[in-house]
């Protein structure tokens, strides 16, 4: 949907599961136009697209692209991003660290997403921007060189000429956008923005980076890595940064009583990675790629009354915490405030929370419709309250 100042919101069908077309598509009729008949039956329905490597292969196809726009067209939906994140499968299968595979030193990497924005040129409606987004480059654990570090900006910067080729040839304005995630290349403000500081001295007074390459701002990320949204946008800022797009996304957030620890080993599933970030009653951090490893650490064992946990795990937007759990909500809340003062920062909203299918039973009570509806409502309650909407 469209809000005021030209901002878009949608939400992210990396929830649904489909790793080719047919299964994409199929999701598209099954669930999005359930959901788009709820929250806006009339008007113009934006989606945030996700497609993996094959669906987007398939997509490619002449015939099932116009197909495609011809859907859109009938159904009054839109495409203006694209999550392309995730290469492979996303769903029913171990995912963890993986998801990162193939990276940004990896040739197939730029292939996929200079694809997607070919797509999305064409998806794109008059006058509106498209996004995409993409890995923070790669897992840290999977970099040991410098060499591999050049090659990931050797690549992002391969695929930002294409991007501003593909700009130039159809009049579109496009976007990458980087996202900064915990253990990732670059998971923090101070990393990402010493990232681009680094591409802008490869490539000096090039336009072409400012105006196709920015920033993922997932709430969920940077949340657990313990920042808050004004320093991070005051200091991407300061170095230049554009914001691409914005994840609304709720981290897990608790004091570690015996029993919140109890109740938070039922979150541990070997789909995704979950990785942990402890703050200490001093403000010193603690890091733990996963929360299995937290769990069975000292600190899991004895716990420390004035520790905080933050979880990398997308719990509902509209989630009411309980008495041992709390959530990041106010990390969301903190953006959109200062979105209200300077909406020119960005214009592109994605509600992202893909952990349906793995949230404990008491969480995922609600239908898959019923689940993204009240995501919906929770965010345009907070858009109303900070008039952008």
């Amino acid at each position: 949907m469209i809000l005021k100042h030209g901002i878009h919101l949608a939400y992210c069908t990396n929830v649904h599961p489909g790793e080719d077309w047919a299964q994409t598509f199929d999701s598209l009729n099954r669930h999005t136009l359930r959901v788009k008949e709820r929250v806006q039956p009339n008007g113009p329905y934006a989606i945030g697209l996700r497609l993996s490597d094959r669906a987007s292969r398939e997509l490619a196809q002449s015939d099932t692209l116009l197909g495609f726009k011809r859907w859109l067209d009938q159904h009054t939906c839109y495409v203006f991003t694209i999550n392309g994140f995730p290469f492979g499968q996303f769903h029913g299968t171990r995912v963890k660290e993986q998801v990162y595979l193939p990276d940004w030193t990896d040739a197939r990497r730029l292939e996929y997403t200079t694809r997607l924005f070919d797509l999305l040129a064409e998806l794109l409606p008059p006058a509106v921007e498209g996004s995409v987004s993409t890995s923070p480059g790669s897992f840290k654990d999977f970099i040991t060189s410098p060499e591999q570090e050049r090659t990931i900006r050797d690549n992002l910067w391969q695929c930002v000429e294409h991007i501003a080729k593909t700009s130039e040839r159809t009049g579109r304005g496009l976007h990458l956008g980087v996202e900064p995630e915990p253990f990732g290349l670059f998971e923090n403000c101070a990393e990402t923005a010493n990232f681009f500081d680094q591409l802008r001295d490869e490539h000096p007074r090039d336009e072409r980076l400012d105006a196709h390459l920015g920033v993922n701002y997932d709430a969920c990320h940077f949340a657990v890595e313990f920042e808050e949204p004004a320093d991070v946008l005051a200091r991407l800022k300061q170095h230049g940064v554009r914001l691409s797009k914005i994840h609304l996304s709720n981290a897990l957030r608790l004091r570690p009583s015996r029993g919140a620890l109890q109740q938070l080993a039922t979150f541990a599933v070997e789909v995704y990675l979950h990785q942990v970030i402890v703050r200490n009653a001093r403000g010193a951090l603690s890091r733990f790629r996963d929360l299995g490893p937290a769990l069975s650490s000292p600190l899991g064992q004895s716990p420390a009354p004035g520790d905080e946990w933050r979880v990398h795990f997308h719990v509902p937007l509209c989630w009411q915490p309980g008495e041992e759990f709390d959530s990041t909500a106010d990390h969301v809340v903190g953006l959109l405030r200062t979105l209200q003062g300077q909406p020119e920062l960005c214009s592109h909203l994605e509600m992202e929370t893909y952990t349906w299918a793995v949230l404990p039973e008491a969480l995922r009570s609600r239908n898959g419709t019923d689940q993204i509806v009240a995501e919906y409502n929770w965010t345009q309650q907070r858009l109303a309250a900070h008039s952008l909407i």
